[in-house]
């Protein structure tokens, strides 16, 4: 594929039939080029997915085409006519919706208090309610309209935020990564919905880092690199060897150092049994925990589990079930109800919202690592030994930063990822329990956190739970799977076609009998 072909508009009169379209797009911060000439023309009652590397440009992109941000240069047309929105008030007025990857939703409030914000005229509760239930239970997207955000799994804050644009009417919808925290048969069913409302005339444009979703469902592909369009066109015409190539500016073999690393879209095998170590003790143990959430609802029941040294446990279950309490109560993060919980003293925690509950953006990165000993150090900072330690961290962790003292907030996602990773397994030698890690993370970020895990070091090795919504990535990673079903933990036995993931479907929702985890753990 060309160049010239790859970057030519589809179709002989674009005006005639684009929803959006950007041109020569350059927004600067500060000495950084966030996008240097970027274009991108969405066609009406499309999908179009927007594809790139951490820091390519791609939320940025559509930032400045929903009003979040002023271009420094650049043409932005709306059905054909030029458009110059100064704020995302005035998109939103013209029919224009953006879901962000980080929730903007006030916890404090309720979900219709949250969908109200910002809105004209006399707020009635009711009427609000009714319209969002409307809106939700058409889109296949339920949502309790009386709930209060904070009390909400991270899952059901997107479909909050999802539900927040379709109440306002949004004919063309911004989604970023919005299936980032989905399980997998939650992906499904948001995908096809974002399919009908294209169908029915609607537009879409959707930023993901999944190739597989890319191609299930867009009509038109664009890909950005440093801040550059080096790829658009109709999804018939791209192969995911083409789209890699463009992702990562190399082909996709084995590369050395600072070369591509290699994707495997669908992993198709678990890693070679955990190895056998001379003491069997278990890193982390529970006995009948039981745990009822403050609402009353019994999210585990009777668990009995055991994780031994150098194993990764796979911890697979769609949302509700039990994976996020029973991850929690292993990391010391939930108290069980009732139930004998066994862990070593320091238990490393990379939570599932690294930006609410791992790091502080605004602060060093010496600082966040500080963090991890919160509420337990004593005395004076030492702040020169502890730079020197952050040093260390950045190069044995392989996190791209300038320096110690930089801010949270100037890294990529995958590099605050990677430092998170790499704080928990410095001050947890025993044991590591990780959710959803790669969440909003492109596919070279995902494949190095994912190898990271597998290639955890130490004598003995550390014992790891792990816990994604993508089923391949845990069968890729773990050496042990256990399925959370309405509170119970099963083990899952691996069928003898590595391919097969019917065992695993069929035990997040209770369709099959799967073999029970004794007290002492499986070997």
């Amino acid at each position: 594929m060309t160049q010239r072909a790859a970057t030519e508009p589809m179709g002989a009169d674009p005006r005639d039939h684009e929803a959006l379209a950007l041109e020569g797009i350059t927004v600067r911060f500060g000495p950084v080029t966030a996008l240097d000439g970027a274009h991108c023309t969405i066609r009406r009652g499309t999908v179009h997915a927007i594809l790139g590397e951490n820091g390519a440009g791609k939320t940025t992109l559509m930032r400045a085409a929903f009003g979040w941000l002023m271009p420094d240069a650049g043409t932005i047309r709306l059905h054909g006519a030029p458009v110059t929105f100064r704020t995302s008030a005035e998109a939103i007025a013209q029919g224009i919706g953006m879901v962000h990857q980080h929730f903007m939703l006030i916890p404090a409030m309720t979900v219709t208090e949250n969908i109200a914000l910002g809105g004209r005229g006399r707020f009635d509760a009711g009427t609000t309610a009714a319209r969002i239930t409307a809106v939700a239970d058409g889109a296949g997207l339920p949502v309790d309209p009386v709930a209060r955000v904070r009390d909400l799994a991270v899952s059901a804050q997107q479909r909050v935020e999802i539900v927040k644009a379709l109440v306002r009417d949004a004919r063309i919808l911004i989604l970023d990564e919005p299936t980032a925290v989905l399980t997998p048969d939650q992906a499904t069913e948001l995908l096809r919905w974002v399919r009908t409302f294209a169908d029915a005339g609607g537009t879409v444009v959707l930023i993901t880092h999944k190739l597989r979703e890319a191609f299930a469902v867009a009509d038109d592909l664009t890909v950005l690199r440093q801040g550059r369009t080096v790829l658009s066109a109709a999804r018939a015409l791209v192969t995911e060897a083409h789209l890699i190539e463009a992702l990562t500016g190399a082909g996709v073999g084995p590369g050395g150092a600072g070369g591509p690393v290699p994707y495997h879209p669908m992993p198709t095998a678990r890693v070679a049994d955990a190895p056998e170590v001379d003491d069997p003790a278990p890193v982390l143990r529970l006995d009948g925990v039981r745990y009822v959430d403050p609402r009353g609802v019994t999210r585990l029941r009777a668990v009995d589990l055991a994780v031994y040294p150098g194993e990764i446990l796979g911890v697979i279950g769609v949302e509700g079930s039990g994976p996020r309490e029973l991850l929690r109560i292993l990391a010391g993060r939930l108290t069980p109800t009732t139930g004998r919980v066994t862990r070593p003293d320091a238990v490393g925690f990379v939570p599932e919202d690294r930006l609410h509950d791992a790091v502080i953006p605004s602060f060093s990165l010496t600082e966040n690592l500080v963090l991890a000993d919160g509420g337990e150090a004593r005395g004076w900072m030492d702040w020169s030994t502890w730079r020197t330690i952050t040093r260390d961290l950045l190069a044995t962790a392989d996190v791209r930063a300038a320096g110690p003292d930089v801010p949270m907030a100037t890294l990529s996602g995958g590099n605050q990822q990677r430092f998170v990773v790499g704080r928990e397994r410095r001050r947890a030698a025993a044991a590591l329990i990780v959710e959803h890690p790669t969440r909003g993370l492109d596919l070279t970020a995902s494949a190095r956190i994912l190898a990271d895990l597998r290639a955890l070091g130490g004598n003995p090795r550390p014992a790891v739970v792990f816990h994604s919504a993508d089923l391949d990535e845990v069968l890729a990673v773990a050496t042990r799977v256990v399925a959370c079903f309405e509170g119970r933990v099963r083990e899952v036995s691996p069928p003898s076609d590595p391919t097969d993931r019917t065992p695993y479907t069929r035990a997040m929702t209770g369709s099959v009998e799967t073999t029970a985890v004794s007290s002492g753990g499986t070997r």
